[in-house]
């Protein structure tokens, strides 16, 4: 395949890539075949820069400065059109002499009688009446344009589409600053201006498309650091043209798009803020998308079933991050129910189908590493790491219990246990304890003959952890999940430690049925992701992890993970029902550690006070009304209000208004819990560089803000 190494991490070692999930097609034709200028525009559309995170960039067009006593448009038209027809009235009336000659006066009493007189300057007279019509003209058009606000209405309905339309009509871009001409591939000089030349000839006729464009981008990223790979990128595109570099898969695209990408800022449109009073001005109306700048610092977010997490969220999120990792900028792995369809099949690498026997691709139970203390790690997490309640450690303790059986088994073995030889150690066979020993001995491993006698005397004391370590790991020794975690079957198993190339990877969770055993795998692949993703050594690939249900998942463990997750160029997006899925220790820090928050719609009341806690206070301005009776000491007054209270039914009282500024919270519980609309979220954002952007109410609705 047409590489050229561009996907190769710098330090592949012992970790091939597993093989696609299926055998590579003939490259999908481009996004934009046959739409060349579709593709140029798309391409010269200009990005916004230096805006608020998770603003949508493409197209971006700044609001204009807030004003707080903007007119309604209507209310204006209006008032527009009566000043209008009022000084027509009065220009009619005076012009057709309803008025008599009392408009004249001013010009009467300017004038010379003699100037009207036969035999005078009646010429001149004529003249300065012409003037006169003028200057009356003038006065009504400044006097009724001032009370109908006119010149508003030309400058919002007239002047502004106006400068919106030459905007569009701008000139195409200097070559030097057109990225349709490649400007950086350019100035390499040689051949590589005849490279860039074949990349804007194939642009032009609709043969490349915007994964295409960023591919041949990261590709030449690479270059850059690696030169030694200069000749091999210039020959993939002088004889491959926007083909060049390609997925390992051979996929340029994916078989179908549900959500609006941008693969030049990389982002994915979720939605837009609403216009409401609650959010920002400089947010009303404006698209909200995220990228790996923001889930770099990780995500949760909770709503009730069918509030959208899957469809507004979880679906746009992996769609986005299926086709960065075709152009070789991220990994992804995605784990859901079999039935929740994340993406199509055809939008992935390798795919594993937990409890199908027929699956092709199996999961590595230790996560593909060597050290059998980093295997105990991981594997206590996803066994145990949710009994918080556990005594002496918690899964440090079902850790080292581990670690005593799988140290002396691989240095046997040179392998770690299957599942059935590891659950009867756990269960102390004699047979198996028996035959572990005497191999140890014969081999003299006396260091790891030291931890199996450990771990003999420890099982015969009250409490001991590998007892129930044995019943949890019977969960996985079923029939369903007999080839699952069957190490002999060649290359079949997929680890985690092949984070460091652009894969995409979904991990099918049984539909119904096993359910503990669907969040032991969820609690495992968590630990592996976030064991893996530190561990990596070329982290200029974005590395993902999607969950598209966490409850029961989120350990004191898995938080520290997620922490460090930020600085590695990796993330983490987690879904929960409620926040009663999570235990009560970890619920605030589970908020805490993460940067991007949603609350759906259909939150509890409980649940939106942990958000409304996170989220904090601010200073807001608060105008308070008061209506006061006004008692009138004299007759005349006294009669009127007596008249008026007739008529109205009500006392006369005066307003007073008193302005002061109080904190209060921005969200509270209850606008959380019965406020927020359906198919909308309350979102805060946070960038890996700590810029942050207050809760915001956003609708996740297919074409919400459009």
């Amino acid at each position: 395949m047409e590489t050229d190494g561009i996907f190769d991490p710098r330090d592949i070692g012992s970790n091939p890539p597993p093989r696609p999930a299926a055998p590579p097609k003939p490259s999908a034709p481009p996004l934009m075949s046959g739409r060349g200028e579709a593709f140029v525009d798309w391409l010269r559309t200009p990005r916004a820069v230096g805006v608020a995170p998770g603003t949508w960039k493409f197209a971006y067009r700044p609001k204009p400065p807030e004003e707080p006593d903007r007119i309604p448009g209507r209310q204006l038209v209006s008032g527009a059109l009566i000043s209008l027809v009022c000084g027509w009235l009065v220009w009619s009336l005076c012009w057709n002499g309803y008025l008599g000659s009392y408009w004249l006066w001013p010009l009467l009493l300017f004038t010379p009688d003699s100037w009207r007189k036969e035999g005078g300057s009646q010429e001149l007279f004529v003249w300065s009446a012409y003037f006169y019509y003028a200057l009356f003209a003038l006065v009504l058009v400044v006097g009724f344009g001032r009370l109908g606000r006119w010149q508003e209405v030309g400058r919002r309905y007239v002047l502004a589409p106006s400068r919106r339309l030459m905007e569009q009509r701008a000139p195409a871009p200097k070559p030097e600053a057109d990225p349709l001409e490649w400007p950086e591939l350019r100035a390499a000089g040689g051949v590589a201006s005849a490279a860039a030349d074949r990349l804007a000839g194939e642009a032009r006729a609709g043969l490349m498309s915007d994964v295409d464009h960023a591919r041949i981008a990261r590709a030449w990223e690479s270059v850059r650091i690696h030169p030694t790979r200069f000749a091999a990128f210039i020959d993939a595109v002088q004889r491959l043209g926007a083909a060049a570099c390609r997925h390992p898969s051979g996929g340029r695209d994916l078989p179908v798009r549900i959500a609006r990408h941008d693969l030049l800022t990389r982002q994915v449109r979720i939605g837009a803020a609403v216009e409401d009073v609650r959010n920002p001005y400089q947010h009303r109306g404006v698209g909200v998308a995220l990228d790996p700048d923001l889930l770099g610092t990780s995500l949760v977010a909770v709503g009730p079933a069918g509030s959208g997490k899957t469809a507004h969220l979880v679906r746009p999120v992996v769609e986005s991050l299926c086709l960065q990792a075709l152009a070789g900028q991220a990994a992804v792995i995605a784990v859901g129910s079999a039935g929740a369809v994340l993406a199509p099949d055809d939008a992935f690498d390798v795919i594993v189908r937990t409890g199908e026997t027929g699956s092709r691709y199996g999961l590595d139970l230790y996560g593909g590493t060597t050290d059998p203390d980093a295997a105990a790690g991981m594997l206590a997490e996803g066994l145990v790491g949710d009994l918080t309640a556990l005594e002496g450690g918690g899964s440090r303790r079902a850790a080292a219990v581990l670690a005593q059986l799988l140290g002396p088994y691989r240095a046997i073995h040179g392998r770690f246990p299957s599942v059935p030889e590891l659950r009867e150690l756990l269960d102390g066979s004699p047979a198996a304890l028996g035959a572990l020993r005497s191999a140890l001995e014969k081999a003299g491993e006396d260091a790891q003959l030291r931890e199996l006698d450990a771990r003999e005397r420890q099982s015969s004391r009250p409490g001991d952890v590998g007892a129930l370590l044995a019943d949890r790991i019977a969960l996985l020794d079923r029939p369903a999940f007999t080839t699952l975690f069957d190490s002999t079957a060649g290359d079949r198993l997929f680890s985690l430690r092949a984070l460091d190339h652009p894969l995409r990877v979904r991990i099918d969770l049984p539909a119904r049925g096993h359910t503990e055993t669907s969040r032991i795998l969820t609690r495992l692949v968590l630990a592996q992701f976030t064991e893996h993703a530190v561990a990596r050594r070329d982290r200029s690939v974005f590395a993902a992890l999607v969950l598209d249900d966490a409850s029961h998942t989120i350990t004191a463990e898995a938080l520290r993970g997620i922490q460090r997750l930020r600085s590695v160029g990796a993330g983490a997006v987690l879904t929960i029902r409620t926040l009663e899925e999570v235990p009560e220790p970890l619920r605030a820090p589970l908020l805490g550690s993460v940067g991007c928050r949603m609350a759906f719609a259909g939150v509890t009341t409980w649940e939106g006070a942990r958000f409304a806690e996170v989220w904090g206070k601010e200073w807001v301005e608060t105008r308070d009304v008061t209506n006061q009776q006004v008692i009138a000491h004299e007759p005349l007054t006294r009669a009127s209000h007596v008249v008026r209270r007739i008529v109205t039914g009500r006392a006369v009282t005066a307003e007073s208004v008193t302005v002061r500024k109080v904190e209060r919270e921005r969200w509270s519980a209850s606008e959380l819990a019965h406020s927020v609309p359906a198919g909308h979220a309350v979102i805060s954002l946070t960038t890996v560089r700590g810029e942050r952007v207050s809760p915001l109410l956003v609708d996740l609705r297919p074409g919400g803000g459009l």
